[in-house]
């Protein structure tokens, strides 16, 4: 089989103004919190990547009735939190681990059997982070290697509350949690050693659910049912985030992106930038459904190194690819420490990027838990490898439309599974 690939040549002045497609884990909230609300959720602007789409099915074959008026405009018949029943099939999560992690968690409440997968990069990527705070609630999950690896067979069962200190800040861990939670008779806590993103408390409150939050943790109580509403998911950061540095680090470069979710859990980028020189204006912010959006108006910049650690990361862990990127044509040194968790992403993110950014020129050192790059006023073009990771290809993309002479991305179909059209997007504002 041969694999897609992207050919790209060096350009200048980055100009327009667009909106980024639905953000992807406010998507998968939506649908799995409106399948489980009573009546009807209607949900504008859902990401239509591969990821979201799998959650979506993954309801349909739990009896969930789904409609598609319009593109991007869904409709979600609830069943309610004990509506669901036993699929006919395996669930296969494609590449999304939080369709795998989230799902997990509600699975392991629901009085059926069920058994989810996913792909061969998804099946290396660890699952014992969220199968043993489940199992401690009386979940029956059982997986290769002592549950650490998908597949996932989950046998559900009555479960119960925990109060539960996670040793790592992770959304995913903590929403699976959370939803095994509404499944419990009483309270669930989940503490975590620094925020992570809080996008199913937010969710969770929308819709009515019985939740409180203190400093870095959140309670959820089981069995209360809620009310189907309307949704509009806000423009994805981590999205938006490809295009930001673009129109940073190409000359005479403007570009506005409108309505896109600026929740403080996921703008370290947008910390780190500003941080790093980077001219970033927040424009037109409000809120919509307990989520905070705004229009990002990004002009070029003459970008300096800095060090990244503590609190930013788990608040940037999903843009570290496209950080890097920016590290590589900022003057002096960048420093990125404490992000260990990027060695299990789509691909090993700190080995991957330290290898193709080395490729374009780019002096970097790797560390367990980051890596430090030396800046420089040119790349150069090169044939480089996504190792199919969508946001690792994307980034490259971004090099590449940086690097003198002709940069290749190979395999880069992954793209689609976070935000088909990419290619085309930023290609017509270039010139």
């Amino acid at each position: 089989m041969t694999l897609e690939k992207i050919a790209l040549e060096r350009k200048t002045h980055l100009k327009g103004e667009f909106a980024v497609p639905g953000d992807k884990s406010i998507s998968h909230r939506a649908l799995i919190v409106g399948s489980l609300a009573n009546g009807r959720t209607r949900i504008e602007g859902l990401s239509m990547g591969d990821d979201n789409m799998r959650t979506l099915n993954a309801f349909r074959m739990m009896g969930v009735e789904i409609e598609e008026p319009g593109r991007g405009q869904w409709i979600i018949n609830g069943r309610g939190l004990h509506g669901l029943r036993e699929p006919e099939n395996v669930i296969d999560s494609g590449n999304s681990g939080t369709t795998m992690r989230l799902l997990t968690g509600l699975l392991s409440g629901q009085r059926f059997f069920s058994v989810i997968t996913g792909d061969n990069s998804l099946r290396k990527r660890p699952m014992k982070r969220i199968v043993e705070p489940l199992s401690s609630m009386g979940a029956k999950i059982l997986g290769r290697k002592n549950g650490n690896y998908a597949p996932l067979v989950i046998n559900g069962t009555k479960l119960e509350p925990i109060n539960y200190a996670s040793p790592i800040a992770s959304a995913q861990v903590k929403s699976a949690i959370l939803l095994a939670g509404l499944y419990a008779d009483g309270v669930t806590k989940v503490r975590e050693p620094s925020l992570s993103r809080d996008h199913t408390e937010r969710m969770f409150g929308f819709f009515g659910a019985n939740l409180e939050r203190g400093d870095n943790s959140v309670s959820v109580s089981g069995g209360a049912s809620f009310e189907g509403r309307d949704i509009e998911i806000p423009g994805d950061i981590s999205s938006a985030a490809f295009f930001i540095v673009a129109a940073l680090i190409i000359p005479g470069s403007e570009i506005l992106l409108t309505r896109v979710g600026v929740n403080p859990s996921r703008t370290g980028i947008l910390e780190i930038l500003k941080e790093m020189n980077g001219k970033i204006e927040i424009l037109n912010k409000e809120e919509k459904m307990g989520e905070p959006i705004a229009d990002i108006l990004v002009k070029t910049s003459h970008l300096r190194g800095v060090t990244i650690e503590g609190r930013l990361v788990p608040k940037t862990i999903d843009e570290f690819p496209i950080l890097s990127v920016a590290a590589s044509v900022a003057e002096g040194l960048t420093v990125i420490r404490g992000a260990k968790e990027l060695r299990v992403k789509e691909t090993d993110r700190i080995a991957a990027m330290t290898r193709e950014l080395k490729k374009f020129g780019v002096a970097v050192e790797e560390f367990e838990d980051g890596m430090a790059i030396s800046g420089r006023e040119d790349l150069r073009g090169c044939e480089c490898q996504s190792f199919g990771d969508h946001r690792v290809a994307m980034s490259l993309m971004v090099a590449g439309l940086r690097a003198s002479g002709r940069t290749v991305v190979l395999d880069t179909s992954c793209i689609g599974t976070s935000f088909p059209g990419f290619k085309d997007i930023m290609l017509s504002l270039t010139h």
